[in-house]
């Protein structure tokens, strides 16, 4: 007779083993038809599964997080079962949920079409209509892989003998279809509902080893409501728009190649924006007491072994040998370099906090297919930060970053930010007194800021837990950009110390800061939350001269020489083209303001003006226009 208590502490009993379908339906009608699955004393189950104890039972919902998560894992063994209907030849490897969707990778010789989606997923919506049973069973490993294995599901197969032979094997029925899953699932495949899409096909590798043999991987999105389906199909047709790939071109502001994958090739007008952008940084963190150094790309193998990142990190390290027989990796974290300028001369408690800042290009080496345009590269320019302080300054110091990285990002035009708490991860170094004194002080640095956080388990960096924010662009995507991590182990591991108070050597605690995070991926992320319309402060070329006749030509010149005094980046375009031309050329290419020139208004004196976006121009003099240009960009824009 199992008494099962509600989160609202209430309590209910049963006269025999229950279920989370039952438990929903006690409590109202309206429950059980939104009910997806339960969660069982902090465990998520099956819906139809039996509780026989005393249990604390949470009932799940489509639209919660959790339910949206198991929609789409039952949306990925709907397209597998489609596809295993179509073509029965083709083997199921694993599918996923992810953010926003799922995807489910195929061993298929025949590529897929865009042909072949539109008849998956018709299929798919066959499958929802007959609303078939799923089911979970309990299987012998051997009795499993003996099945797959004369099935020709090869990859199945091999999953299963992976697998530790003390944990539970449990296998999803849905009609003919049968997958190796943990669980839990829907009741039935109509609890899926019709709110999915399929999107796209790319290439990946088992395993996600390029040694690997390469399969078909077939992506989707899901949701709870036909609703918020057609919000976020909406939103991918906008970011196709926004793609800074596209824009960047456009603009004219880079590209990449093959010869240099994960790389970015910058021009003029790109590389003005990335300089802009170090010089907002440069005078931020001038003023808030960091000073700026240089640390080496290159060092040698034992250094980063005894930092640890050789046994946590060393698979996303380049590294070469020379021919005297030295290792040495490039750079893929720039602590390890400002620990060794910390631990030139010996510190007192005096000169701490110590605050090291460094516009560091490092490398990391990502799979090919995971790269993409700037969001995703190999090597890029991190504006780090470390802070070697006390124990006792963690506090200050943590509330005096996240002011900075918030009061940042409003200036690039982002409100909305999200801070989340992670936790140490199961892969780390130090003892777990350690970490429990670093979570505990970074903790107790939120709880004094008031600032509002959510909990990230288990995804801290290596050596210690971290806050991630995150932030929420014009179409409502969330970019983790900036973070603070709290380190008491890199110190110790690497030597560095200060005299206490006591006289006495102490270690001390070191504060990891990145605001941007990765330059290259902040611009890509800039680009497509203004659309290209970039701040006039920020813009790489603020202001462009148009002729409307050649008779202006030196005017303009003119013009364009007192815009760049006054400290405005600007250029003239004196082509024989008509001015309409111009206009519609340099809005493509994002220019923030264009000023036209021609006859009168040389004799006038004056600039026709107008911004982008706008078919409105207006007349102005030359020095009311500089001067209004000037006050728009604001310190922002001016050079430390």
């Amino acid at each position: 007779m199992p008494v099962i208590q509600l989160p609202d502490g209430s309590k209910r009993d049963f006269p025999a083993a229950v279920s989370g379908a039952e438990i929903a339906d006690s409590i109202s009608k309206s429950l059980a038809r939104d009910a997806v699955a339960v969660r069982v004393d902090g465990s998520l189950w099956d819906l139809n599964r039996s509780i026989d104890h005393d249990a604390t039972v949470e009932i799940v919902t489509r639209d919660s997080s959790d339910g949206l998560e198991l929609l789409r894992h039952d949306a990925a063994h709907v397209l597998a079962e489609a596809v295993k209907e179509i073509w029965p030849d083709t083997q199921v490897t694993i599918g996923p949920a992810i953010d926003n969707g799922f995807y489910y990778d195929f061993a298929r010789d025949e590529p897929f079409t865009t042909e072949d989606l539109e008849k998956i997923e018709k299929r798919m919506l066959a499958i929802v209509e007959r609303n078939e049973a799923i089911s979970r069973e309990v299987w012998q490993r051997n009795d499993a892989v003996k099945f797959f294995r004369d099935m020709g599901e090869e990859y199945k197969a091999k999953i299963i003998e992976e697998i530790p032979e003390d944990e539970t094997l449990t296998l999803y029925r849905q009609g003919d279809f049968i997958d190796l899953c943990r669980g839990p699932h829907l009741p039935s495949t109509g609890k899926l509902g019709k709110a999915f899409k399929l999107l796209r096909v790319s290439g990946a590798y088992w395993r996600g080893d390029a040694k690997n043999a390469m399969l078909q991987r077939i992506y989707g999105t899901a949701w709870a409501n036909p609703k918020q389906l057609r919000q976020y199909l909406t939103q991918l047709e906008e970011a196709e728009k926004r793609d800074h790939r596209r824009l960047g071109r456009l603009m004219d502001l880079f590209h990449f190649q093959e010869e240099a994958p994960g790389a970015v090739f910058w021009h003029p007008k790109g590389w003005g924006l990335f300089q802009n952008l170090i010089d907002y940084m440069r005078r931020r963190q001038n003023e808030a007491g960091y000073q700026e150094v240089n640390t080496p790309e290159l060092m040698d193998r034992s250094l980063w072994e005894a930092s640890g990142h050789w046994e946590s990190f060393g698979e996303h390290m380049f590294t070469t040998e020379t021919e005297d027989g030295r290792n040495y990796a490039i750079k893929p974290m720039n602590c390890p370099g400002h620990v060794q300028v910390f631990k030139q001369g010996i510190t007192s408690y005096r000169d701490l906090p110590y605050r090291l800042a460094e516009f560091g290009k490092v490398h990391r080496y990502e799979p090919s297919g995971a790269l993409h345009g700037m969001l995703r590269v190999r090597a890029f320019t991190q504006d780090d930060a470390h802070i070697f302080c006390t124990p006792e300054q963690i506090t200050a110091e943590s509330i005096a970053v996240c002011d900075l990285i918030l009061g940042i990002y409003k200036d690039f035009g982002f409100d909305d930010v999200i801070i989340k708490y992670a936790d140490r991860p199961e892969v780390r170094v130090g003892d777990d007194a350690v970490w429990d004194a670093a979570e505990n002080a970074l903790q107790e640095a939120l709880k004094v800021s008031g600032l509002e956080f959510s909990h990230n388990p288990g995804e801290g960096a290596f050596y210690g837990p971290k806050l991630e924010f995150v932030l929420r662009d014009a179409i409502g995507r969330d970019w983790q950009c900036g973070t603070l991590q709290v380190d008491l182990n890199l110190p110790s591991r690497l030597g560095a110390t200060y005299i206490a108070e006591d006289g006495q050597k102490h270690t001390p605690v070191l504060l990891h800061r990145a605001m941007f995070g990765s330059l290259e991926r902040f611009i890509g992320i800039l680009i497509e939350h203004h659309a290209g319309n970039l701040p006039l402060w920020l813009a790489p070329t603020q202001a462009k001269v148009l002729t409307i006749t050649s008779d202006a030509d030196a005017y303009a010149l003119d013009l364009v020489t007192r815009l760049r005094k006054a400290g405005i980046s600007a250029d003239a375009d004196l082509r024989n083209e008509k001015i309409s031309y111009k206009v519609r050329e340099h809005s493509v290419a994002k220019v923030p303001v264009l000023m036209a020139v021609g006859q009168r208004e040389v004799e006038e004196k004056t600039v026709a003006l107008r911004r982008l976006g706008s078919k409105q121009q207006k007349v102005m003099g030359v020095e009311d226009a500089v001067t209004a240009l000037t006050a728009e960009i604001g310190e922002r824009g001016r050079a430390a």
